[in-house]
């Protein structure tokens, strides 16, 4: 077998940018031949995906995925270059077939999926990253709740908690669990309740408001700020927010009212929501 030198092994990443162990296997299968160690990359499709990996993926779609009676579900989020990809239907069961994946596991899916990646690449032409993924299992009873938005620009999660088992089956609960997931959607709250807002960005919200009225007596001052962070806090908090459909009820009391129809005490435990690209 003829020698697999240093030196030939960057030659061949240095015109590939394929990784240095699939250079070395391609070398030793060639015998040494450069050339020919490049037509089995090609062939394999590895440089041309290699290649295009250098490009910037902006564009993209958000799959979601979830599991038997809303105990689990799934997000990720998988970019492309183009929008013009990122509307093909092959891209699109692709994203849904990794969202499945995601559905499986806690971690990260994309050092595992790989070569399902660098396929895909070579078919439709264009650089593809698998960017994140996340999962929500249902602790208790009640339901996980998978929604995309805006054609796959935007995904949430959210888990509906209840005290009954039986609830769970009610059509009032599992609309009220869409309804959630869609609210969360187009409301994007950034925290459940403000204390779960960063302080810092809460101290700033107060200082700048503070400052806008800081020509006015002391108590009346605390007063306006008082105000204007109640406000701050509807438009951040999910459980302060006005209800997408009925804008004058707010979250909390929307749970108090489905829980009291349905004879038991509702809860969000949690939410989580990407935004294509943020």
């Amino acid at each position: 077998m003829a020698e697999i030198t240093a030196s030939m092994v960057k030659t061949l990443r240095d015109a590939t940018n394929v990784s240095m162990m699939e250079c070395k296997r391609a070398l030793q299968e060639a015998e040494g031949d450069i050339d020919k160690a490049t037509i089995l990359l090609r062939e394999r499709g590895i440089a041309i995906a290699a290649k295009k990996a250098t490009r910037e993926a902006n564009e993209g779609l958000i799959g979601s995925a979830s599991g038997d009676s809303g105990t689990t579900a799934a997000l990720v989020e998988v970019n492309c270059e183009t929008d013009f990809v990122a509307r093909n239907e092959a891209f699109s069961t692709f994203v849904n077939g990794l969202a499945a994946r995601a559905l499986e596991t806690d971690d990260s899916i994309r050092d595992t999926v790989e070569a399902e990646v660098t396929e895909k690449v070579t078919e439709l032409g264009e650089n593809i990253v698998v960017r994140r993924n996340m999962r929500f299992e249902r602790s208790g009873p009640g339901k996980v709740e998978s929604y995309v938005h805006l054609g796959g620009k935007i995904g949430v999660l959210v888990e509906i908690g209840c005290g009954k088992d039986e609830t769970v089956q009610a059509d009032d609960f599992q609309e009220l669990a869409r309804d959630l997931a869609l609210h969360v959607a187009a409301a994007t709250p950034s925290a459940m309740t403000p204390e779960e807002l960063p302080e810092a960005v809460v101290a700033e919200e107060r200082n700048i408001f503070a400052k806008q009225v800081e020509d006015k007596p002391a108590d009346v001052v605390e007063k306006i700020v008082e105000g204007k962070m109640r406000k701050f806090y509807e438009q951040e908090c999910l459980l302060h927010q006005g209800f997408i459909k009925e804008p004058k009820q707010s979250i909390t009391d929307l749970l108090e009212e489905r829980g009291k129809a349905l004879g038991d005490e509702l809860t969000i435990r949690r939410f989580a929501q990407y935004q294509l690209g943020n």
